[in-house]
């Protein structure tokens, strides 16, 4: 039996642990229902990303862009809404985060973001996502509509999804899963730093230690498919009894399961990778698996570029507000390096920092870009039409045109500039609260402060 002291501590983790989990509860804000009347949006400037911006209105029905053109109609009951001198947009797209996997970094209970283990691509980041996070609604009222979550830690992490954020499950908010298959490239040189512990040799022991393991998952997920195919053929060519013997003998295994779409060619392998070993050891290994790669953070991409280009690999940004990559390199490296990539042909886009609390400054890190060197219209296009070109979802988002997702923006002016304000935003056609966190604490203080200049 326990002790009184044992029973005592017992009660009071518990208490604390109630009291935590007890600050941390859901938004306030309510999932929006489907749209049921047709909405026009008239009198704006709409900005749609496969051309020049227009004045024009936007009609969508049914969650669908009906139209975009002067003096729409409609149904006579279509509900019609006056944004004159605003600016439509389509809905931002933040390529590479860990929204709704996390909440507060520095407690454990709220972090799902990894699993133990060093090899787990059957983690499904999409199945993790918590709906409520106070950090979806604060994304959103700065015009992040869309996001990749996806999930972190260990060597191959998982595959990570496309969220709409928005929703009551988790199924409501995927629109695509999964994306790509999630890998962490190894350092290829070894780092000599005040906090690095190990020498150069174990260092470089653990790269190779790491490359045999990722090449080894590769071959044992290949032979898993390729059994599966045999046996599959064999079902078709000496009757379903034979091929129900082949497959009995082989046991199902979630995690070469997870690779097939990766083995297949229907999902990205994407690689964080920035050193530019890294990016050409990636390529490399790319090649010789015969898999897509995408490149996550590619802080060296300009010095590869060759390379991404002669296999048309595109790069995810991880943000331009950041510090250089070495001490000696200059200081606007991370700032320009968006239009550096544009110059030199690579495909890429622009993402937020991974962090979920920080998606919220997506059209910021394009608006720095923006600032040097890289075209207003091309900045714009870099967190909507071409991180969904990337994701391969251009059919649906990325873009304001007929038949594509409702989903999209009314601003104040620029969004990227830090003065413009979200005045609409809309997920598949269905009208999203812009509220917040922010805006009720926002809310909160004024009410403070106004009180005080009464009472004074």
């Amino acid at each position: 039996m326990k002790s009184r002291s044992q029973l005592h501590l017992l009660c009071v983790l518990c208490a604390l642990c109630v009291l935590c989990v007890g600050r941390l509860r859901a938004s306030d804000e309510v999932p929006a229902p489907p749209q049921n009347h047709d909405v026009i949006l008239f009198g704006g400037t709409v900005h749609p990303m496969t051309g020049e911006p227009v004045q024009a209105d936007v009609h969508f029905s049914k969650g669908k862009i009906v139209a975009i053109g002067k003096d729409l109609t409609g149904p006579s009951d279509a509900q019609r809404i006056d944004v004159t001198g605003k600016h439509v947009y389509p809905g931002f797209i933040d390529a590479a985060t860990d929204i709704g996997l996390i909440e507060i970094g520095s407690i454990r209970a709220t972090r799902d973001q990894s699993e133990v283990g060093q090899v787990n691509p059957n983690a499904r980041a999409e199945v993790a996502v918590n709906p409520d996070s106070e950090l979806i609604p604060v994304a959103r009222a700065n015009g992040v509509l869309l996001a990749v979550t996806g999930p972190e830690g260990g060597l191959l992490s998982g595959t990570s999804a496309l969220l709409q954020l928005d929703g009551w499950t988790w199924e409501d908010m995927t629109v695509k899963a999964p994306v790509a298959m999630e890998l962490v490239w190894p350092n290829m040189a070894s780092v000599r730093t005040w906090w690095q512990r190990e020498s150069e040799r174990e260092q470089l022991r653990q790269r190779d230690e790491r490359l045999r393991q990722v090449k080894q998952v590769f071959d044992d997920a290949r032979a898993y498919m390729k059994s599966k195919q045999h046996a599959s053929a064999a079902n078709g060519t000496n009757g379903a009894a034979h091929g129900a013997v082949l497959a009995s003998h082989q046991n199902f295994d979630a995690r070469w399961e997870a690779m097939i779409p990766l083995l297949q060619g229907k999902i990205p392998l994407a690689v964080g990778a920035n050193e530019v070993q890294q990016i050409q050891s990636a390529v490399a290994f790319a090649q010789q698996e015969k898999v897509k790669l995408v490149i996550v953070g590619g802080a060296d991409a300009p010095l590869c570029a060759d390379l991404l280009k002669k296999y048309d690999v595109p790069v995810i940004v991880t943000g331009t507000q950041r510090l250089p990559q070495r001490r000696w390199s200059g200081y606007d490296d991370a700032y320009a390096l968006p239009a550096r990539l544009k110059e030199l042909g690579i495909r890429y886009c622009i993402a937020g920092t991974r962090s979920a609390s920080y998606a919220r400054n997506l059209p910021y890190q394009a608006g720095m870009a923006a600032a040097f060197g890289l075209d207003k219209d091309e900045a714009l296009k870099s967190i909507t039409l071409y991180p969904a070109q990337v994701l391969g979802v251009a059919d649906r988002v990325g873009s304001l045109e007929s038949g594509k997702d409702a989903t999209l923006i009314v601003t104040t002016g620029d969004p990227l500039e830090t003065p413009t304000q979200v005045e609409h935003a809309y997920i598949g056609g269905r009208k999203i609260e812009l509220t917040s966190r922010h805006t009720r604490l926002w809310d909160k203080y004024k009410e403070k402060y106004r009180q005080q200049g009464i009472q004074n």
